[in-house]
C-alpha cells in the first residue's frame, strides 16, 4: 500500500490541474473548486490512474483527452450526472472517493506523479508486478542502449565519409567505451 498524500499536495495539484487544462464538462471543474474548499472531503479523495473496481469513484476528462467526459461510479451504479456525483460529495464526506483525471501525457506528469495512488481493488491479475516492471525497465535500457550504439556507429560512418580525422578519431573512441561498458 502507498503512503497517503497529504491534503496539501492535493489542494497544490488541483490548483495546478485548473490552471492549466480545460474540461469537457463546467460542472467537472465545480467539483474540483468544491474539493479545494473542503479538507476533509480532500482527506478521503484518492487520485489513481484506473478507477474500475472502485466503490465510489469519478472519472473527469479535459477537451484534449480521448476519454469520456465525466462518469460517476457508486457500487453497482454508473451515472454521467455530475450534479448527482456532487450531492453525493456532500451527503458521504467521511466516504473514500477514487478520481481519475483523463488528461495529455498523465502518465509522464510530475504533479500527478506526487499524487497518484494505486488503486487498492484493483484485481491482482489486472496489476503489473514488481517482476514485470524490471523486464519492462530492462527491456526500455536495452533498446535505448541499442538506438545510441546505431547512432554512434552512423556517426562514425559520416566521419569517415566526409574524411573528418578529428571527428572520427572522437566518435571511434566513444564507440570503444561504449562496447566495453556493454561487455
Amino acid at each position: 500500500m502507498t503512503a497517503m498524500v497529504p491534503v496539501a499536495a492535493k489542494k497544490d495539484f488541483v490548483r495546478w490541474f485548473l490552471k492549466r487544462y480545460k474540461l469537457k464538462r463546467r460542472e467537472c471543474v465545480w467539483i474540483l473548486n468544491y474539493l479545494l474548499s473542503h479538507e476533509q472531503l480532500l482527506q478521503n479523495v484518492h487520485f489513481t490512474d484506473e478507477v474500475h473496481y472502485c466503490p465510489r469513484a469519478m472519472v473527469i476528462s479535459t477537451i484534449n483527452s480521448e476519454s469520456i467526459p465525466f462518469r460517476f461510479y457508486k457500487g453497482n451504479l454508473m451515472t454521467a450526472d455530475a450534479e448527482k456525483s456532487f450531492h453525493d460529495l456532500r451527503l458521504h464526506p467521511d466516504e473514500k472517493m477514487y478520481i481519475q483525471l483523463n488528461f495529455p501525457n498523465s502518465n509522464a506528469c510530475p504533479h500527478y506523479a506526487s499524487v497518484r495512488e494505486e488503486n487498492p481493488f484493483l484485481p491482482a491479475e489486472l496489476q503489473v508486478s514488481a517482476r514485470d516492471r524490471k523486464i519492462a525497465e530492462k527491456l526500455l535500457e536495452e533498446s535505448a542502449a541499442s538506438l545510441s550504439l546505431d547512432l554512434l556507429m552512423k556517426r562514425v560512418d559520416e566521419a569517415l565519409d566526409a574524411n573528418d580525422r578529428e571527428r572520427f578519431l572522437i566518435l571511434s573512441a566513444m564507440l570503444n567505451d561504449m562496447k566495453i561498458t556493454k561487455d
